[in-house]
């Protein structure tokens, strides 16, 4: 087992924001931060920041909160689970992590794979997202066809985020907003372009882009513009477009929600 938990008699974890953290030895943590400097340095040479939050959410989006499967416990690793449709590209992920992952036996896949994603915001401006170390690696992928369909709406983006995994209208639209970064691929989403003029910046582009309307050279998914019609996500969408900071501190949230789906449940 990859993870050495520090358990006391009469502990079984730290407690942090009402939710109860496995309590991982001081090994594990300097293991987390010599990690996190490489990250670092491997995103900022090969400009892989959105392949990297890609590799995480994709990760933990799979949890069901019904069955308790799936979810950010390294799955990924596993040659099945890259062969998901929604995640054509992400071997890539998988391959450029796996030569930092090798410096650190100790690391669960469960905690790099999440902390590449922390690391992929934080590196291209964006807000610092609490990283809690601790997620174990399951031994098999979830079953296909839990990610969300890009060309659904409203009906589709509650039955994914709120129905299955748990998480909020609020969540919804944050974690849309992480579309700042990257651009989709032809060959990979049926797809092609960036949502935003940077997609190697983190900031709140891309609420400004999607009230602007449709720009030429720029992509604009149905899950994007179901944001616009919907009385609940179109408030936010506002709110956001006009207020960076806020959108900084509710994606971080939302973030270490979606990376924390079925571990240290409150």
């Amino acid at each position: 087992m990859s993870i050495r938990l520090k358990i006391g008699s009469d502990q079984a974890g730290r407690l942090t924001m009402g939710k109860c953290y496995p309590t991982v030895s001081e090994e594990y943590k300097t293991a987390v931060d010599k990690a996190r400097r490489k990250l670092r340095g491997l995103i900022a040479e090969k400009n892989c920041a959105p392949l990297m939050l890609r590799i995480a959410w994709h990760s933990a989006g799979t949890y069901d909160t019904k069955t308790k499967t799936g979810g950010p416990f390294g799955t990924m690793r596993c040659p099945a689970e890259q062969a998901h449709g929604a995640n054509n590209g992400l071997e890539i992920a998988v391959r450029l992590l796996e030569p930092i992952k090798q410096q650190f036996p100790i690391l669960s896949y469960a905690d790099f794979y999440q902390l590449a994603g922390v690391v992929a915001v934080e590196i291209t401006g964006g807000p610092d997202v609490p990283f809690h170390p601790g997620r174990t690696d399951a031994p098999v992928p979830p079953p296909e066809g839990r990610l969300p369909d890009a060309t659904k709406g409203n009906d589709h983006l509650r039955d994914v985020f709120c129905k299955t995994m748990g998480l909020s209208d609020k969540d919804i639209v944050t974690l849309s907003g992480g579309h700042t970064l990257g651009r989709c691929h032809k060959e990979r989403s049926g797809f092609e372009g960036p949502w935003t003029p940077n997609p190697l910046i983190f900031d709140n582009s891309y609420f400004k882009v999607l009230l602007g309307g449709d720009q030429e050279g720029l992509l604009m998914l149905p899950t994007d513009k179901a944001l616009l019609d919907d009385p609940v996500f179109r408030p936010l969408v506002e709110k956001y477009a006009a207020d960076e900071d806020a959108f900084f501190a509710d994606y971080a949230e939302s973030h270490m929600k979606l990376s924390e789906l079925g571990f240290a449940e409150a």
